[in-house]
């Protein structure tokens, strides 16, 4: 079995049973929210088919079966080392994107009832520090798991769904949530923090990734 076969095939399923604990505690909080506006199409249906396999079951499969060991190749130590520092930073962000945005989360493009602008905490810096997160346990993975399919794919498919994404969601935020939204948009970057951007009081609107 894999997940014996190497340590670092262990320190990954550790940090995916971590991750998967974080989303489904604020899943089953966020579950009887109020949707005032859910954005469910075609594109998104598409992304999410993509990236649920590629993150959740080709892991799987490489770890608890032989399927895919066609695909295996060497990594060195190091890569690991690499790797366990990348999945401990993308869980800290993971868990704390989902925690300053509370009931505001949705695994979908949604707003909420009462949604509110959330500019503290890791959302003073950047506007999608949950997709951050998930680059980062994406490359974890990959240096972790030494397979092009199960170590690889999840990358790529997020890529291809953050790239359908996060244009959307900005629009679909800025129609619901107007100027402070708007205003939050120029003072932070997407994923890394924007140099030279000053915050904007936002105290008169309400916010999401």
């Amino acid at each position: 079995m894999n997940l014996i076969a190497r340590p670092w095939h262990l320190v990954f399923f550790v940090g995916f049973v971590a991750y998967t604990a974080i989303r489904g505690a604020y899943a089953r909080q966020t579950k009887n929210t109020v949707k005032v506006h859910r954005q469910l199409d075609g594109l998104e249906k598409f992304a999410l088919a993509l990236v649920i396999p590629a993150s959740l079951l080709l892991p799987l499969a490489y770890l608890f079966t032989p399927l895919l060991s066609f695909a295996d190749y060497d990594l060195r130590d190091v890569a690991g080392w690499i790797g366990l520092a990348a999945m401990l930073l993308s869980l800290w962000l993971f868990w704390r994107s989902h925690a300053q945005l509370g009931n505001n989360w949705s695994v979908t493009l949604e707003v909420r009832q009462g949604h509110d602008l959330v500019t503290s905490g890791v959302y003073r810096y950047i506007r999608h520090p949950m997709y951050a997160s998930i680059f980062l346990f994406s490359l974890a993975q990959g240096l972790l798991l030494a397979n092009w399919l199960a170590g690889w794919c999840a990358l790529a498919t997020f890529t291809v769904m953050y790239v359908l994404r996060v244009r959307r969601e900005e629009q679909m935020l800025c129609r619901h949530l107007g100027q402070p939204y708007v205003n939050y948009m120029k003072s932070t970057g997407r994923l890394i923090p924007r140099l030279g951007g000053a915050l904007v009081d936002n105290s008169d609107g309400r916010g999401q990734e």
